[in-house]
């Protein structure tokens, strides 16, 4: 275990604090680190059923993307921090967090997931539960949910 760990980022706190047990843990257990973040972008399909113009949508969604990346520019700036010298590969998708974070822990081999308690999802973690509730209880691996 903590050969291959995978850490869903999202720029919340709760997000870094995971991010950092997980570089405990791999440095401790010399593994790698999988970091991740997904958007969910929008679209017409979202959970109110709002329609939005096209165009209007596809700004939200390059700028979504460039949120995300920046969310992994600042995961390998505190990894630097945290001195950690385990390998580490870096990777965003745009979708639902809780089964992307579920796919990429299957077709990645990974063997647990660290990841914050609480991110930055607001009403629809209201409304549909949080991802952490849903990773945890389909995640074939062990999940560690730091908050």
């Amino acid at each position: 275990m903590f050969q291959k760990i995978l850490v869903p980022v999202d720029g919340s706190e709760t997000g870094w604090k995971a991010l950092k047990t997980a570089a405990v843990l791999g440095e401790k257990f010399q593994g790698e680190l999988q970091v991740f973040t997904v958007t969910e972008p929008y679209d017409s399909l979202s959970l109110f059923q709002i329609t939005l113009d096209e165009n209007i949508m596809d700004r939200s969604n390059r700028e979504l993307k460039k949120a995300s990346l920046a969310i992994l520019d600042a995961a390998k700036e505190k990894l630097t921090e945290y001195d950690f010298k385990g390998g580490v590969s870096y990777e965003e998708k745009a979708g639902n967090p809780a089964e992307l974070i579920l796919e990429k822990s299957r077709e990645d081999g990974c063997d647990s997931v660290v990841m914050g308690s609480r991110g930055l999802s607001g009403i629809t973690e209201f409304l549909l539960g949080s991802v952490s509730s849903k990773v945890s209880q389909y995640a074939e691996v062990p999940v560690f949910v730091v908050k």
